[in-house]
């Protein structure tokens, strides 16, 4: 049982796990099968694990992929990370690269790749934006174990979150399971959830224009429980820009589509581009 060989090990170590650091191992066999499925994993792909600690994941992804990058931050880690690792897989050690350090600062491959982890969940949006919006090369996909709040909001069809927005002018999320706490150790105080993004070959957008839609964004969901007209309506040429964008005033901003943020931005473009 991989739950036995967890505390074992690291009973044996006299380590303590860090909740500060989102350190909650992932200890049930069936979610960790799960997640490997989603993320269908081939000989030829390069993945990148965030947050790996002992490596309960890294080596399931080992035994799958050509190469896993497994970026940890608690240095304690590293060494177990290796002993872990390759305790059964140590002819794979050739196929494992271990960076200490903060994943949000680490630059991302500049060769096609894919992210699978369990990631501690304060770091779920600036991971996002770090992969999508700030590196060079986005990943193909990302399989994340995440909190359920989270994953159902960015999977929602009417969701009041700006993440929502910058996932999905990048790609498809889909939800693939929900977690309970009892299958991480030490069990967290929320429910958690598989959350599987499939990347768009191009993005809907440039990235000009994706800051530009998440700043309008983040002004119309600032006042969410108001309608657009009593925020993108009271700046310049908003109003003007939801006539021409076919978009009601009324509505809230959790309603509209990400093709409905496209055209307004577009909207607001073409009379900018008149003054």
């Amino acid at each position: 049982m991989i739950d036995d060989t967890v505390r074992d090990f690291l009973r044996g170590r006299g380590i303590r796990l860090d909740t500060d650091l989102g350190q909650h191992f992932l200890i049930d066999e069936s979610v960790l099968e799960d997640i490997v499925t989603v993320a269908d994993i081939q000989t030829t792909d390069s993945v990148v694990e965030i947050g790996p600690g002992i490596g309960i994941l890294t080596r399931e992804l080992l035994s799958r992929a050509g190469h896993v990058t497994a970026i940890e931050i608690d240095p304690r880690m590293i060494p177990l990370l290796r002993i872990f690792t390759m305790n059964e897989k140590s002819e794979l050690a050739k196929n494992l690269t271990i960076v200490e350090g903060n994943a949000l600062q680490s630059p991302m491959p500049d060769k096609a790749y894919k992210v699978v982890a369990n990631i501690p969940y304060h770091i779920t949006s600036p991971l996002l934006t770090h992969c999508l919006l700030e590196s060079p090369k986005r990943p193909t996909a990302m399989t994340l174990l995440i909190q359920r709040e989270v994953a159902e909001n960015i999977c929602s069809e009417e969701s009041d979150s700006i993440l929502t927005i910058l996932v999905r002018l990048f790609g498809t999320p889909s939800l693939i399971r929900l977690v309970p706490p009892r299958c991480f150790l030490p069990p967290p105080k929320v429910d958690s959830a598989v959350l599987h993004i499939e990347c768009f070959e191009k993005p809907k957008a440039d990235l000009e224009t994706v800051k530009r839609i998440l700043k309008l964004s983040k002004l119309a969901f600032s006042k969410r429980r108001k309608m657009l007209r009593n925020t993108i309506g009271e700046t310049p040429s908003g109003t003007e820009a939801m006539t021409k964008a076919s978009i009601d005033p009324m509505r809230r901003p959790q309603t509209l589509s990400i093709d409905e943020w496209l055209t307004l931005d577009s909207a607001l473009g073409e009379i900018r581009g008149r003054s």
